[in-house]
């Protein structure tokens, strides 16, 4: 009894008994910074399911919709400090509930206003608007023939203040605002960042044509890294910047080191060979010596996706980018499996952030290098 008494005045301080028998509690409830009257009156056992419940008049009537679940969760609580906890639940349910019948409808003038400056941009470009006139989503064309889509959040106080934009892009988007502003700067504003972006688009979208991208399987708009097969369990991941996409982007080799170290040979020797003019799947060709296999040539069994330990192609994001050097082997691992799996082998031994051990898959000699983003 000691313990609840506790529990109650710790949650619901303003709530106190009344009498030594604690069988009447009065005091408020509190809820989205306001406090609410009310008065609980129990039988001599203190048994909630015949205890009566006295509100005020105005808690009454936020609760006066939710009376039969009041009712229900009174009588199937098991204490007094459980039915409160649930009586405040339902009473924020209830007061944002009311809340949201409370928000005004736009006015009729913002909403013609807003109907002029979207007819201004075209209704063409509209691809829909909510009930309540606050998001608009409208669309654009790049010159390559790509559509894409701005998600214009209005606020409360718009014109007067920008709206937010939402778009998929991979480089941040801000528009210049001012009090006249409207939509049709917007828009104008979206098209002329597209085209900014035009170049790296032609240069990802090349690449997702004419190769077998591993990483990601749908890329977005926003995405600037590409995993690209290159032949039986190897691939390459780079990183492209998005304002300057013919210039040398990030490289990282993933495979077995007999068939990622020639690779890496050639990309050294031939580095000077890069011209910014040429596209990024040309120069990636003509520095790595390489045709790039598309998906049509390479099988699904040439490339094996998924992790020799956890047969997961995904874990916390990562791919799997261990691979065993052995030919005849050339089984892909996640580094933190094999890292964990290296560590519960007697035979494997570690110097500084490098293991060494057996392969799971043929017991032949593996190595992994700890990255030091790595446990």
């Amino acid at each position: 009894m000691a313990e609840t008494d506790a529990n109650l005045l710790r949650h619901f301080p303003l709530l106190l008994p009344q009498n030594r028998e604690k069988t009447v509690y009065e005091g408020f409830i509190s809820a989205q910074g306001s406090d609410y009257h009310l008065k609980i009156v129990l039988p001599k056992d203190l048994q909630l399911k015949n205890a009566r419940l006295l509100c005020s008049w105005q808690l009454k009537n936020i609760l006066n919709e939710y009376h039969q679940i009041v009712q229900q969760r009174m009588k199937q609580s098991p204490d007094l400090v459980s039915f409160m906890m649930e009586l405040k639940m339902i009473l924020e349910a209830a007061l944002k509930h009311r809340q949201e019948l409370c928000i005004q409808p736009p006015s009729r003038g913002f909403c013609t206003d807003l109907l002029r400056e979207i007819g201004a941009v075209g209704w063409d470009k509209l691809v829909c608007v909510d009930t309540s006139f606050s998001t608009i989503k409208l669309q654009a064309e790049d010159t390559s023939g790509r559509k894409h889509v701005i998600t214009v959040k209005l606020k409360a106080k718009y014109p007067v203040e920008p709206p937010d934009c939402v778009v998929d892009f991979p480089v941040p988007f801000s528009i210049s605002w001012t009090p006249q502003s409207s939509l049709v700067d917007v828009h104008a504003q979206f098209l002329a960042a597209l085209e900014s972006l035009k170049a790296f688009w032609d240069a990802m979208d090349e690449i997702d044509e004419k190769t077998w991208v591993l990483e990601p399987e749908k890329p977005p708009r926003s995405a600037t890294a590409r995993r690209i097969a290159l032949g039986h369990n190897v691939s390459i991941h780079i990183e492209v910047d998005p304002r300057h996409p013919t210039m040398l982007p990030e490289f990282c080799f993933l495979g077995a080191d007999h068939v990622v170290k020639p690779l890496g040979v050639k990309l050294s020797g031939n580095i000077h060979l890069w011209d910014p003019e040429s596209s990024l799947l040309q120069n990636l060709k003509d520095v790595l010596e390489i045709d790039f296999p598309a998906r049509a040539v390479l099988e699904e069994s040439d490339f094996s996706m998924d992790c020799g330990i956890c047969y997961a192609r995904h874990l916390n994001g990562a791919i799997p980018d261990q691979v065993c050097d052995n030919p005849q082997c050339g089984q892909p691992f996640h580094q933190i499996c094999l890292y964990e799996w290296l560590r519960g082998l007697s035979t494997s031994r570690q110097s500084f952030n490098i293991f060494f051990g057996e392969c799971p898959y043929c017991s032949k000699p593996i190595t992994l290098r700890m990255s030091v983003r790595k446990p």
